[in-house]
């Protein structure tokens, strides 16, 4: 496996990063994405220097259909979102013949039918990433200063809420454990600091379990 580690070791000399470029979402739900074509591109090109394939081998897809009534301005209307999770494999080949099993992850959330589509996408994009242990985004000033350095204000502050905050990419996945009963609202709220427009998405789910469990 000596020409395959060198190759691998060459890509991961080569990509020293990519940036977070892809806004997902908008307003305060926002947050920064690597773009699936930048990975692709930059990895894709930098393997190709270095004598690397990847070829998919297997998937091994979950779905799961959830169903509820949503109340709209035009009336009562029937929703749905199909969560679709995939554990992939891939054969990560050198030109000297010399190969090796990797696996990826991913998971996706559509109305319709684009659920597998994005859980596949998320899972080699992922997988290229880990594989090369390629850092994405700027570092922030946290990881480069230590904690001792920073001086202590010694001004009062006002007392603060001992609950964490939680991001929007974590706050997603929470509503999806709620919508399949592997969490609740209730320990949302009592273990997490939402904001404005997280409290509202989260009262239009709770909304939605109170419809299903009035049926």
């Amino acid at each position: 496996m000596k020409n395959l580690a060198k190759a691998v070791l060459a890509v991961m000399n080569e990509v020293k990063g990519i940036d977070k470029s892809m806004n997902v979402g908008s307003g305060q739900m926002s947050y920064k994405g690597v773009p699936d074509q930048e990975v692709k591109k930059i990895v894709g090109q930098a393997m190709q220097k270095n004598g690397l394939v990847l070829i998919p081998t297997s998937i091994d897809p979950k779905t799961q259909l959830n169903e509820w009534d949503e109340t709209t301005q035009y009336g009562v209307k029937r929703k749905q979102s199909v969560f679709t999770e995939v554990i992939t494999k891939y054969t990560l080949i050198h030109e000297s013949g010399e190969s090796i099993e990797v696996c990826g992850y991913g998971h996706g959330v559509d109305s319709q039918d684009k659920g597998a589509g994005k859980a596949t996408t998320y899972a080699l994009k992922y997988a290229l990433l880990y594989i090369f242990l390629i850092p994405t985004g700027k570092i922030d000033d946290s990881d480069a200063t230590h904690s001792e350095e920073i001086p202590v204000s010694k001004k009062i502050k006002a007392p603060v809420s001992n609950k964490g905050k939680i991001d929007n990419d974590r706050f997603f996945n929470a509503i999806l454990k709620i919508r399949t009963n592997d969490y609740t609202v209730g320990a949302m709220r009592a273990t997490f600091d939402l904001t404005a427009e997280q409290e509202t998405e989260l009262n239009k789910v709770e909304l939605e379990i109170q419809n299903k469990d009035a049926k």
